[in-house]
């Protein structure tokens, strides 16, 4: 009661609302920019169970904006800093944190443990994986996103509203991430305050939410626009539709000898200046940039081991390379971070 006694004096919570909030479980996908401003907030709330889920590492060139993070983690793993640190503020809340990404095998059994799901990421592939999750889980998804100066909120498949395929139809358009746009953290910020707000509001039974409604707002000319989208007839979200959309075969770095004994060819789609440089039997290099003009020459009747340097962005090779009726293809899991730590043989 000391503890939260200042929103609990509040009307709208009370004690009734912080009992609410006591007993909530929600998921943050993303531990970067939008995570770290989410995560402290609701921890300070009493949500009473956070799970986090990233498998990155904490780079220099985050600090600018990862507020949860010092130079003393870099190249740590973000999620178990993340929970050092959100544990340091508040030992009552239960954390449970997954190192690696969301990806179609795991998205349904993590979802299901979860009230709220809260994207915190920057990948349009993700955003319709987690919606799609969501919709085979029924749990609302609390969206942000962020280009430069601009930034988006709202809530998708609350109480069987819209969804994220009501308002983005399109899931083979190309978005620009913080990396390559560049972003001002007072921004990220922002809207990930704008997404706490929302999970709040949803726990607490209280306020307008952002369903059916999408917040713009541009920090750097303080213009805000909020307009309304409906509800439309999408294809049906079954589990056959997401098993043949997400599946993609995962291979641990530790099977690759498997894989090599298969002949399987193996594709690297990290730029060709990055490093390391990884030897494997039978292996190409096409940048996930510039791989949908490389597929005519392709087998699509070969089997085919897709890495880049981490696992994310073979992850929408993989897509790229189903789309096109390519069966025969397995992400390597973790990328080249995993296999440098396994021996092949």
């Amino acid at each position: 009661m000391e503890r939260y006694k200042r929103q609990i004096q509040l009307p709208q919570i009370g004690e009734t609302g912080q009992q609410k909030l006591k007993y909530a479980k929600i998921l943050v996908v993303g531990a970067g920019g939008l995570g770290c401003t989410i995560l402290p907030y609701l921890t300070a709330a009493g949500i009473e169970s956070i799970g986090i889920i990233d498998g990155d590492t904490i780079e220099k060139s985050n600090l600018q904006r990862q507020i949860l993070y010092t130079e003393k983690t870099v190249s740590l793993p973000k999620v178990a800093v993340a929970k050092a640190q959100l544990e340091a503020l508040n030992s009552n809340v239960n954390f449970k944190v997954y190192n690696y990404y969301l990806s179609g095998e795991n998205a349904l059994e993590i979802f299901k443990n979860y009230d709220i799901i809260v994207d915190a990421t920057d990948s349009i592939k993700t955003r319709y994986l987690i919606n799609d999750a969501c919709i085979l889980t029924n749990k609302p998804f609390v969206y942000g996103s962020i280009y430069r100066f601009e930034g988006q909120v709202s809530v998708f498949n609350y109480k069987n509203g819209p969804t994220y395929r009501c308002l983005f139809k399109n899931d083979k358009a190309k978005t620009t991430n913080c990396e390559d746009a560049g972003v001002l953290g007072t921004t990220v910020g922002f809207v990930g305050m704008l997404q706490a707000n929302e999970v709040m509001k949803m726990l607490l039974e209280t306020g307008n939410i952002l369903s059916g409604k999408m917040l713009v707002y541009n920090t750097l000319t303080n213009a805000q626009n909020c307009f309304n989208f409906n509800k439309i007839e999408t294809n049906s979200i079954d589990e056959a539709f997401f098993n043949s959309e997400y599946n993609t075969h995962k291979i641990e770095a530790a099977c690759l000898s498997a894989a090599i004994s298969e002949k399987s060819i193996f594709i690297d789609v990290r730029e060709l200046h990055e490093t390391p440089k990884i030897e494997l039997p039978n292996s190409l290099q096409i940048p996930l940039s510039v791989l949908e003009n490389e597929l005519e020459n392709l087998d699509k009747n070969q089997s085919y081991a897709v890495f880049c340097q981490s696992g994310k962005r073979s992850l929408e090779a993989i897509k790229i390379l189903k789309e096109h009726h390519f069966q025969n293809v397995k992400n390597i899991e973790g990328g080249v971070i995993s296999i440098q730590k396994k021996q092949v043989k």
